[in-house]
């Protein structure tokens, strides 16, 4: 084994930034695993970094921050050979090259066994996914069955999988878009509200919700945190899990006049520890038998990731992009 194919960003910019190489095959310290890659998701993180705006990550750097394959060299780390695996974050394609190549190496304490059927287009799309739709709803938000969900972000593929999620386990769930000819996707997806997000909603959602919502999933970021406090219930939780709207920072943030009385403000950033504690068995069966069905975005072959790039930039995809190797 010589060579491997990869996409290498050596300088930081847009899609064209990414350049498919000849690179040589990783080898694996004790206690990390190389994990043969069959497919992977983009994510929007990966922009960020493509661009230049991830703190600390030195290039040239093969990006990508989740993976699914089988493992091919695995020494001292306790996995077989074959084995079909999953993993995300702990420093892929930051602090370490990471999945978009044919072969990743990756500590084994990062690193979930998957006992699947699923076809790796449908299985690459949903390890970073599925952790963070699920840690947000259950570890941040805390949510119930008969309580009430706003999402806004409602049609980026983390938008779409939670309004999935949260209907399966009964919520009465409001999404947003910024285009009204999406309300049939949000509907398609979970949705039993749609409603035009324009930053201030709260007052629309309320004629809804004449109380406010239990929890808010706020995936555009720090531009609508305030009207998302708003549209909150009493005791209501917002969990802020997204920069689609490109701000990270509030300017002149006053905590006693931005967050409501009894109103609770919390975060969910994507976690190794979520993704190997996930029901994993019970969420692929669902899969498998079509009980749950997430949205599938379009599908490139790894030679193809400057343009699969092109469509995340543009908001094209109505779903999770998913990269073969």
């Amino acid at each position: 084994m010589v060579g491997m194919k990869a996409a290498v960003v050596h300088t930081p910019g847009g899609p064209d930034a990414i350049r498919i190489e000849e690179r040589p095959v990783p080898q694996p310290a004790p206690g990390w695993v190389r994990i043969r890659v069959h497919a992977f998701g983009l994510n929007r993180s990966e922009v960020y970094t493509r661009r230049g705006d991830s703190p600390g990550v030195r290039f040239p750097r093969i990006l990508g921050i989740e993976a699914t394959g089988t493992v091919d060299a695995a020494p001292d780390s306790g996995f077989a050979i074959g084995e079909t695996v999953a993993t995300v974050m702990g420093g892929m394609g930051r602090d370490f090259d990471g999945g978009y190549a044919e072969f990743v190496c990756v500590p084994a304490g990062q690193i979930r066994r998957l006992r699947t059927k699923l076809d790796w287009t449908t299985l690459g799309a949903l390890p970073e996914m599925l952790q963070t739709v699920w840690g947000a709803l259950h570890r941040s938000l805390r949510v119930a069955r008969g309580g009430s969900l706003l999402i806004r972000g409602g049609t980026s593929s983390i938008g779409l999988a939670a309004a999935t999620l949260a209907k399966h386990e009964g919520l009465t769930v409001v999404a947003t878009t910024r285009n009204e000819q999406r309300f049939a996707l949000l509907r398609k997806n979970g949705a039993d509200h749609a409603l035009i997000d324009n930053e201030t909603i709260s007052a629309e959602l309320k004629k809804i919700f004449p109380d406010g919502v239990g929890g808010v999933l706020d995936l555009v970021g720090t531009s609508s945190l305030a009207d998302s406090l708003a549209c909150a219930a009493l005791h209501g939780i917002v969990c802020l899990a997204g920069g689609l709207g490109d701000s990270w920072e509030i300017e002149h943030f006053s905590p006693m006049s931005t967050i409501p009385a009894g109103t609770y403000l919390t975060t969910y950033g994507s976690r190794v520890d979520v993704m190997l504690d996930m029901p994993w068995e019970d969420l692929l069966s669902k899969i498998e038998s079509g009980v749950l069905r997430f949205q599938q975005g379009p599908v490139f072959k790894l030679d193809d990731i400057v343009e699969a790039h092109r469509c995340m930039d543009e908001n094209r995809a109505e779903g999770k992009i998913v990269i073969l190797t």
